[in-house]
This record gives structure tokens, C-alpha cells and sequence, in this order.
């Protein structure tokens, strides 16, 4: 589309018709005066000549500047292919603002493919999760009943158990990116449900020669189940993993602080602010292949939910102290 086509000029000379009236003005100003003070006329053509000459000038400047914003217009009407030729525009303004409408419909229609693709691959995903514990649970029960007491079977079993975990693991990561879901708290015998997990590792704890102090009875706290069962798995889970041939302690320091305490091979001090970090795994994760860095941010997101607090103090060599407290904060249903 060239520059002068009468589609841009008219715009042009509407958006200085103001100063067009004023010049007119101008002169029909001096003609009065010359009139008034019966002076020679041709001071009239002299003031006419200088006073259009300063406005030619001024619309020339003002055309270079519009030419500019046209030529921006343009450039923006190739990228997005939007055409004006079959649109009236009364404008450069109006024309800045079809091009936004268009951008703008552009850009709902890709948010809402963007959002179609990526929850059809959620649901694929969340699909694929639930199929592979099928197979798990089958090689699981092959093993349990097979009479094999080789290192090479409980390296299995445990492998199994790994497996299930990440499985676990990343539904559960799905559910937590889900708004909107409710929590059903109540008051839980925190006892039986760490029973419960022990109980799901306890192949762990054996083959890893790994001793167990648990000193918890019928104490109860106000919680979701479901979700503090997650969360004292993947704690746990970090604490086998780091302390074969040690020791995990687990109790209550108050009635509403949970201690989950190993003598594993500990964090250094540079990675414990990043420790709740998705990804992150640390000196330990880069050491230890079975390391995911998702296992402490999975848990700091459900703290948050619940409304809890969770800190990890560790010590190279020593072991590791996860703190859960279940004092009743500001519960986030929706983040």
C-alpha cells in the first residue's frame, strides 16, 4: 500500500484540520485589520505568503512524522498479515487500534490452543502415570512370590520400590498444580499414618540395614491424610536413600512439631537454601543417580497448602533433621 493513497492522506489532512482553521482564521484576521485600518492590500499578500510558508512547513514536518507512524503500521499489517485495503479508516489512530483488536483475538485464539494442547498432554500424561502402576504392581507381587533370596532380587525389589515412589511422585505433582481442590482436614492419629509408610518401606530399611527409632502413640493433629502421608514419604524416602547402614529417628519434640532425624551422609551448607528449589539435587543429587530434586519441593508445596511449615537443618557427615510443625497457619486452598 503506497504512502499516497488517498486512504492515508485524507486521514492525513483530518488529523490537521484543526490547524487548517486556524491559518484560516489567521488570515481572515488580517484581511479585517487591513480592511479596518485602510491599509495598502498588499501587506494582506505579504502577511498571506508568511503565514503560509510557516505552515507549510509545520504540515511537512508533521507529514514526515506520520509517514513514519504509517510505515510502523504497515510493518506491523505484513507481520501479522491483517490488511486494511477493504477497511475504511478514518485514522492512523483507529488504525493502531484494529491492529491491537487483531493482535488481541490472535492471541486469545493462541492462549486457548496453547491451553488445549498442554491439558490434552496432562491428561496423556496423568493417563500414562496410572497405566504404569499396572505393570509395577505385577512385577512386585512376581517378585514377592518367587523363592529367589539373591542380592540381585532385593536390588529389584527395592528398584520397585523407587520406581513406585517417582510414580507417586508425579501424580501427585499433577494433583498439587491442580486449584480449586479441597482439603479434607480433620484430626488424624499422625501415629498410624507413619506406621503406614513405614510399613511400605520396610523392605528398604532391611536390605539397607538401616535401624528405626519411633516414638509416637496416639497423638493427633489437625491435617489432611492423604496429603501428610505424602509428605512424610517423600521425607522419609530422602532419609533411606542417604542413610544406608544408619539410623532414622522419628518423634515429637511438642505435640505439634514432627521430627524426622537420620544419620545419613547430610547437605552441605551452600545447598540448603536451594534444597526446596524444583530440579534442584545438590552435591548429594549429583553423586547419587537416583536423585530426582523434586522430592523437597513436592513437600514445601504441600506445606504450603496445608497451612505447615517444614525445615531441613543438616550437617555434612552427621545426617539430616526435617522438622514438620503443624501449628495452624493461613491455609492457601488456591495458589
Amino acid at each position: 500500500m503506497r504512502l499516497t493513497k488517498s486512504k492515508w492522506i485524507k486521514p492525513f489532512l483530518k488529523s490537521i484540520r484543526y490547524q487548517i482553521y486556524l491559518v484560516a482564521i489567521i488570515l481572515a484576521i488580517f484581511a479585517l485589520l487591513i480592511w479596518l485600518t485602510r491599509a495598502p492590500f498588499y501587506f494582506f499578500g505579504y502577511a498571506s505568503q508568511l503565514t503560509l510558508a510557516v505552515f507549510f512547513l509545520m504540515v511537512l514536518f508533521q507529514w514526515s512524522r506520520y509517514k513514519k507512524r504509517v510505515d510502523k503500521v504497515q510493518l506491523l499489517n505484513r507481520t501479522t498479515h491483517h490488511s486494511f485495503e477493504d477497511e475504511a479508516i478514518d485514522s492512523l489512530d483507529e488504525a493502531y487500534e484494529m491492529q491491537y483488536r487483531h493482535l488481541e483475538k490472535e492471541f486469545e485464539l493462541f492462549r486457548e490452543e496453547t491451553h488445549t494442547k498442554e491439558k490434552d498432554q496432562l491428561d496423556y500424561f496423568t493417563l500414562w502415570l496410572h497405566q504404569i502402576k499396572t505393570p509395577i504392581s505385577v512385577i512386585s507381587l512376581i517378585l514377592q512370590r518367587s523363592e529367589d533370596d539373591s542380592k540381585e532380587k532385593q536390588q529389584l525389589e527395592q528398584e520397585i520400590i523407587y520406581l513406585n515412589n517417582y510414580t507417586h511422585m508425579a501424580l501427585n505433582y499433577l494433583k498439587l498444580e491442580e486449584t480449586g481442590k479441597e482439603l479434607d482436614l480433620a484430626e488424624i492419629k499422625l501415629g498410624s499414618v507413619i506406621k503406614e509408610t513405614i510399613k511400605n518401606y520396610s523392605l528398604l530399611f532391611i536390605y539397607n540395614d538401616i535401624s528405626l527409632d519411633f516414638n509416637i502413640g496416639d497423638e493427633t493433629v489437625l491435617t489432611d491424610r492423604k496429603w501428610i502421608q505424602v509428605l512424610i514419604e517423600q521425607i522419609l524416602s530422602n532419609s533411606l536413600k542417604y542413610s544406608p547402614g544408619g539410623s532414622i529417628k522419628i518423634y515429637l519434640s511438642t505435640p505439634t512439631r514432627l521430627i524426622i532425624e537420620d544419620t545419613g551422609s547430610g547437605i552441605r551448607k551452600e545447598d540448603l537454601p536451594k534444597i526446596f528449589e524444583k530440579g534442584y539435587t545438590g552435591l548429594n543429587g549429583r553423586l547419587h543417580e537416583k536423585s530426582t530434586g523434586l522430592g523437597l519441593f513436592l513437600s514445601r508445596k504441600i506445606c504450603q497448602r496445608l497451612g505447615h511449615t517444614l525445615t531441613i537443618d543438616s550437617e555434612i557427615g552427621v545426617g539430616t533433621k526435617a522438622t514438620i510443625d503443624f501449628t495452624r497457619k493461613k491455609l492457601n486452598f488456591f495458589d
